[in-house]
This record gives C-alpha cells, structure tokens and sequence, in this order.
C-alpha cells in the first residue's frame, strides 16, 4: 500500500433479544495492516446481508459458529483488491468472499474468489451468481426435483433465494405460483418473472382458499423460506411425495416465544412427502456445476434478478433489520464504493 488506510468496521456489540435494533451494533475505525505472504487487501464494493446472520447472532448451537461479540461480523462482500503478495490476484482485480463488514479486509487469497465484472455486474455474484442463486439451485433442483406439470409453491417468493428458485422451476417445465408481501411484489413475479400465480398473504382474508385456487391440482414441490402459518396453509394441499425443501423460517427468526403450530408428522405420513432442511455448505463439491448452469441461464435471458441497494456502512444495520420488515425486493445490498 502507498499510503497508510483505515478501515471503518461494524462489530456485534450485544446479543439481540427479538427483533435486533441499532443498539446491538457498534462502529469503529482502525488501521489497515500490511498484507502477509499469500494475502490481499481487499477495497469493499458490496456488502450482504441475509436473514441466516440473525442465526449466527445468537449463542445457540446451530450448522454454523455464532459471531463473537465485539468481533467484526462477517458476510458475503465483493470487493476489489488494491494490494496483493499473494500469486494470481494483482491490484484491480475483483474478488468474492465471506469477509468482514468493513471498508478494508486483510484476507487470505485462498478465502475468495476472482470475478470477471465483464460477464456479469459486480453485484450479481452476491445474487443470481452467488450464495442466493446457489441455494434457490441446490435446494430446489437436489431436493424438490420439480418436473415438467408439477406445480412449485414459493413463499418469500420475491426475495433474492425465492426469485430464483421460481424461475429455475419455470425452466424445468413446473407450474409455479409464489407467496409475497406486497401487490408490488406479486406483480413483479407474474409480470416480470414469469410465475403462473402470485398471492398478496398480507391481503387475502383466508390464504389457504387462495392457495387452492392457485393450485387446483395440489402442491409438489413446496420451497419454504419462511415457515409460519404460510406454510402451515401450504402444507394443507401436499400431493403423495411431495417434497419440501426447508431454506428458511424468517417468521420465527426473533421470537422469543417458540415458534408452535399444526403438526406436520400425520400430514406428510398421509402423503408420503420428504420435507428436508439443508444450507449451502452441503453443496460445496459441486458450486462450480451451480455457478456454471446459472451463468448459462442468465445469459440466455432465462433468469432475471431484481436488487434492492442502500449506500454506505452507516446504512447497514438498516439494510439488515428492513429484511424482517420486507423492505426488500429480491436481494439486499450495501453499496460502499465504486
């Protein structure tokens, strides 16, 4: 580095009870510190936040080690590297990594990803071509295996994983119909995105009436990134094997009251259905097969993807708490610099 840079970070300073608010953040400023052999510096571009980090936000044991508090916290960022010792990577090249909420990171060169902002815009790898278009692939595609007239069900369908996931069973020749928050959402997916149907659940008086008409001849594969009462409707109109890939439950992410309902035993008993949890990291032999089909379908003009932008790090907690409010539409980004 030519000159001495510092970096602006973004700490957990407390655990949050419910609903995370400001107070659980705090910032600070440091130095950069030189690159050691085999590192790079890497400029933020883009920041991710995604509803799993309230998860890593907790203490309790879960697929993946909570965040330490007074400890950075960590996401996905693309960014571009403006110092290198480390073979393969120069100043101005683009890269992808789990890397920390700040300005600055010092990371190892092993830790991310160089990127080619020609093919693709720079965001789209923490999009259609990164962890969200990943996840809607793997979880929809290893799982759900949607074939040509089944009918798909999507709920948080307007967000960055059930966009895609919606999109990529229309390319398989399945009949889908989403769940969102907004009539703005829903138009979206019918219009721009190509789903069959869209239901408004915060408008209709009786979802389970309105998923029925949508699905007149049951449900097959159901990708459920919300859990709650709108899966709980869904799970009413289950076709024999159907099968249930489990992304997410953001309804219950701040709770502090149990997350209780209807129980699911009889019902996937009776129709002899596989309702399966799973995260990324399950696929991490086989990204390079995810990455490469989603390239080639957004290429073709198959997949299209929708972003919702807030600038600067100061921005960021709120970036991260508006995803429980359904702020966004499709994927969530900070932007941070050029």
């Amino acid at each position: 580095m030519t000159q001495p840079l510092t970096s602006k970070q973004i700490l957990l300073a407390s655990r949050p009870v419910g609903l995370p608010t400001d107070a659980n953040f705090a910032f600070r400023e440091v130095p950069v510190a030189e690159p050691g052999e085999g590192q790079i510096v890497v400029r933020s571009i883009y920041l991710s936040v995604d509803p799993y980090m309230r998860g890593r936000m907790s203490d309790a044991k879960s697929y993946i080690a909570p965040y330490g508090l007074h400890e950075v916290i960590v996401g996905g960022v693309v960014g571009e590297v403006v110092a290198s010792k480390a073979d393969g990577l120069k100043a101005g090249d683009h890269v992808l990594g789990m890397l920390g909420w700040q300005t600055y990171n010092v990371a190892d060169a092993s830790a991310v990803r160089k990127i080619d902002g020609s093919i693709a815009p720079l965001s789209a790898y923490l999009s259609v071509l990164g962890l969200t278009g990943l996840t809607a692939y793997f979880g929809l595609l290893d799982i759900g295996q949607p074939k040509a007239g089944e009918t798909v069900v999507v709920s948080g369908a307007a967000g960055a994983v059930g966009m895609m996931v919606g999109q990529i069973a229309k390319i398989h020749g399945a009949r889908v119909v989403g769940i969102a928050g907004t009539d703005e959402k829903t138009a979206l997916l019918t219009d721009k995105l190509g789903f069959d149907a869209a239901i408004n659940y915060k408008t209709v008086s009786d979802l389970q009436a309105a998923l029925a008409e949508a699905c007149p001849n049951g449900v097959d594969v159901y990708f459920d990134n919300v859990g709650g009462a709108i899966s709980d409707a869904v799970m009413t109109l289950l076709n024999d094997h159907a099968r249930i890939p489990v992304c997410g439950a953001i309804s219950s992410y701040n709770s502090t009251d149990g997350d209780l309902g209807p129980r699911v035993q009889t019902k996937l008993i009776k129709t002899r259905s596989l309702m399966k949890g799973f995260v990324l990291s399950d696929y991490a032999a086989r990204m390079r097969e995810g990455a490469a089909d989603l390239a080639k379908w957004l290429a073709a003009g198959q997949l299209k993807y929708e972003e919702t932008v807030i600038e600067g790090l100061e921005n960021v907690p709120r970036a991260f708490l508006g995803l429980f409010k359904g702020d966004n539409v499709g994927k969530q980004l900070v932007k941070i610099g050029e």
